[in-house]
């Protein structure tokens, strides 16, 4: 919860000097390199506090955000690698966090940004098609996430309330992409796939260049810094781009701001005014079977139409110095530092 006055004060420039209502007071933010923050005495539930002072430091790599937490460097990291796991868990000294998380990961694409929105993937359905035909969730899985995450084609995940479950996650095949790829006219197809420049998001476009390949994709990775990939996609500057959210308990959060006419991250413009009057009337009533119903006829729209390729559901992997005590991971994966200890 933000000051209302600091954002009449500072308008969009609220991220410079953020005024809350939460347990940390802003002390200062060098880009690309730290967070400070400091413990405010005033916060509402003040008792369960019990850190001076929080550091947050951005490290894309992986491994190298797990050497610093082995040297003492740092007390906690988020999405340790997942073929660090088993490391993790035999090490002593440290400890790992778990948690089933509603976020995901998803491929977006360029439908109608401007010039490149024109190009075989984003101006027609068939070719999005036979790209996801011819990639395999389960083998995405297994190569580039230790088997750890949980194959998804929904933004909802499997076994959870609004799950279409007459829409499992299709099986690869290869001649089915090719002929659909021939059916839309073309023997091979051509594009970009924009990233964030870390090892496990490169492995997952590695494997997907591998698989889409042999049915008739060029695939060529673009890896950038997450920010100027964000603003890349808003410019409508891509052609298929891989991105996170952290998800949202009500699906609407899930669902609508990638699909829906004007929705805040529907970068590749993607527009039908039937999903949208969908999305609305399913935003509008409580009722779950009726809810349920509302989102399966949505899903026969927007799958079919592809804007996206979910490809995953995250499981939380944090961890830990042994002597933090308290940490829980959650759901949407926000660091909560309620109740978190440093044992001396």
């Amino acid at each position: 919860m933000m000051s209302p006055r600091a954002i009449a004060a500072l308008g969009e420039r609220i991220h410079t000097n953020p005024v809350c209502a939460g347990p940390f007071r802003f002390v200062r933010r060098v880009t690309q390199e730290v967070v400070e923050l400091e413990r405010f005495p005033g916060y509402w539930d003040a008792g369960r506090i019990h850190l001076d002072r929080v550091e947050y430091r951005p490290i894309p790599d992986g491994t190298v955000r797990l050497l610093n937490l082995r040297a003492g460097q740092l007390d906690l990291i988020e999405r340790v690698t997942p073929s660090d796991v088993a490391s993790v868990e035999r090490d002593r000294s440290l400890r790992l966090i778990a948690g089933t998380a509603m976020a995901y990961q998803t491929m977006t694409f360029n439908l109608g940004a401007g010039e490149r929105a024109k190009r075989p993937l984003g101006s027609d359905p068939r070719v999005r098609a036979a790209l996801e035909a011819a990639i395999d969730r389960n083998v995405i899985n297994q190569v580039a996430l230790e088997g750890r995450f949980v194959p998804s084609n929904q933004f909802e995940a499997p076994d959870s309330t609004y799950w279409v479950a007459e829409r499992p996650v299709p099986p690869r095949d290869v001649a089915k992409a090719r002929a659909l790829l021939r059916e839309a006219g073309h023997e091979r197809v051509a594009f970009e796939l924009a990233i964030a420049n870390a090892p496990v998001e490169r492995q997952v476009a590695e494997v997907i260049q591998a698989m889409a390949a042999e049915a008739g994709f060029d695939v060529s990775i673009l890896a950038s810094e997450s920010a100027s990939m964000v603003a890349a996609n808003r410019r409508g500057d891509f052609d298929a781009a891989i991105v996170i959210w952290s998800g949202r308990p009500d699906p609407d959060g899930n669902i609508a701001i990638w699909l829906q006419c004007d929705g805040f991250v529907n970068w590749g413009k993607y527009c039908n005014p039937k999903l949208d009057e969908l999305l609305g009337k399913a935003r509008a009533v409580t009722g779950v079977e009726e809810r349920q119903a509302l989102y399966r006829q949505a899903a026969a729209i927007w799958m079919e139409d592809r804007p996206h390729l979910v490809l995953y559901h995250h499981r939380w992997l944090w961890a830990s110095r042994a002597n933090v005590e308290g940490f829980q991971a959650h759901p949407d994966g926000m660091m909560r530092l309620q109740d978190v200890r440093l044992r001396r």
